[in-house]
């Protein structure tokens, strides 16, 4: 069976989260929803949906996710009882009708591929539900590995809400923690997957909301997010590097350096580890800009 898990803080579009969820053609998953410590009581909504959606519903007394989203996440998860797969569902997104049926019309075959993560396509939306973007859809089959440089090359997108993955590899890499949680879904893609292909469905998808009242949507936490950003590709080139091809991990040292860049100049330790690999994945054309920019980055 599916766990739909959404950690709750904000009301104002909860409501449509919850219509989509009732809305489901297929009624098989239990929804386990986590407050926040919230100061927006969602019990009414909540109570407006009890004979529609299968659901347990916990207020936490404290507030995690202000300081530490994942941990506010991982206490979600916590809830959920003997379910197999699970998903994150932001408080803000909505799944299409079909989504829970199309998991279950595949399950077969993500079986045959032993796949331990969905992916489905999504689609923006704004705060009047208005559709923000084309339909982003994916390759049925594809690695993680595959999927980074296309989504860091900026040729695709991703949210951990369109992500259902098995809850035994999340019991064994858990999430890593960036502030904001910025790119811990991303790592946990890596992780969880464990080099094994990602399985999506196309058929169905889900609505990303973007407004400044979501993470992704809002324009304060630039330097948080730049510093994430910076820590989880370190963290790519120190620890995952040999997952990638030469090109891929060519590719990756330059997001590194650009990504420390954005916010402070790169210390000699970082320079070091950045030599040593472009050395051993060495290419000429890479390695002479990369000596320019260390250069330049000493005389100015």
């Amino acid at each position: 069976m599916l766990a739909i898990v959404i950690p709750y803080y904000k009301l104002i579009f909860f409501k449509e989260t919850l219509k989509s969820l009732s809305d489901q053609t297929d009624k098989r998953f239990k929804v386990y929803i986590g407050n926040d410590a919230s100061p927006e009581d969602p019990s009414l909504l909540l109570e407006q949906y009890r004979n529609k959606i299968d659901f347990v519903y916990h207020l936490f007394d404290n507030n995690l996710g202000g300081a530490s989203l994942i941990q506010h996440w991982e206490r979600c998860i916590a809830l959920v009882e003997d379910e197999e797969w699970v998903m994150i569902l932001g408080d803000d997104d909505v799944l299409e009708p079909n989504f829970v049926e199309e998991f279950y019309s595949s399950l077969e075959e993500v079986s045959t591929c032993q796949s331990n993560v969905i992916r489905y396509a999504t689609k923006l939306i704004d705060a009047e539900d208005k559709i923000l973007s084309k339909v982003y859809k994916h390759p049925k089959y594809e690695k993680a590995t595959d999927f980074f440089c296309r989504k860091f090359s900026g040729k695709t997108r991703s949210s951990l809400s369109e992500y259902i993955f098995k809850k035994e590899v999340y019991v064994t890499y858990k999430f890593t923690y960036y502030p904001l949680a910025w790119h811990s879904d991303d790592m946990a893609l890596l992780e969880f997957s464990e080099g094994k292909i990602i399985f999506t469905i196309n058929e169905s998808s889900v609505k990303i909301r973007v407004s400044e009242e979501s993470l992704s949507g809002s324009t304060f936490n630039i330097a948080e997010k730049r510093l994430a950003a910076s820590f989880f590709y370190m963290d790519l080139v120190r620890k995952k590097l040999n997952l990638f091809n030469k090109k891929e991990r060519l590719f990756l040292l330059y997001q590194l350096e650009d990504s420390i860049k954005k916010s402070r100049k790169l210390d000699f330790k970082e320079w070091s580890l950045l030599s040593k690999c472009y050395i051993e994945n060495f290419s000429p054309i890479p390695v002479l800009k990369f000596t320019r920019r260390f250069i330049i980055s000493f005389t100015q």
